[in-house]
């Protein structure tokens, strides 16, 4: 079941790409939090990982912080290792933080189901978006509807979210 809107985020402790293991906690100060479950080979991820990047340059000042989170059984798709997740990482530039669940515990404690698949969060940590980057996967250039971007934007003013949910499109999560 997916979280409600509203819903407290769930606590999580995940290493990352970068050595560094990061728990919800260590997150308090950020005004906005952005979970993005997430992976190496899906196309829908590759495809949205310059606008995650861009997003991230956009709004981190200003207290937003992205985390791109992979659950994906790496037994049935080896692209989704711990070591291969470094390498793209470093490849594409993230700025954003990658992290690694290996047990498949936060994926189910968010109710994650695509990739990706985007929670976004208030300072009180309350789920205030669910759902989608944009309208247009393909062509960042054609997107007419940048929910992701506006649920930001609002949350950061202090505004509550005027489309508060919409459907995740992606590839499936890859459950063990």
């Amino acid at each position: 079941m997916i979280l409600e809107l509203g819903a407290t985020a769930p606590d999580f402790k995940l290493p990352g790409v970068d050595g560094k293991t990061v728990a919800l906690a260590d997150l308090a100060e950020k005004k906005a939090l952005c979970v993005i479950f997430s992976c190496n080979h899906c196309p829908y991820v590759q495809a949205y990982e310059a606008r995650m990047i861009e997003l991230q340059q956009r709004f981190g000042a200003q207290g937003l912080q992205i985390i791109a989170i992979n659950s994906n059984d790496v037994a049935a798709y080896a692209e989704d290792s711990f070591d291969a997740m470094k390498v793209r990482a470093k490849e594409q530039g993230f700025n954003f933080l990658y992290l690694r669940d290996e047990e498949q515990s936060v994926a189910l404690s968010f109710g994650a189901q695509r990739t990706p698949h985007i929670f976004l969060f208030d300072a009180a940590r309350r789920l205030a978006y669910v759902g989608r980057i944009d309208d247009n996967y393909k062509d960042a250039k054609a997107v007419k509807s940048h929910e992701l971007a506006d649920a930001i934007e609002d949350i950061l003013a202090g505004r509550p979210v005027k489309v508060a949910e919409t459907f995740a499109v992606g590839c499936s999560i890859k459950w063990k």
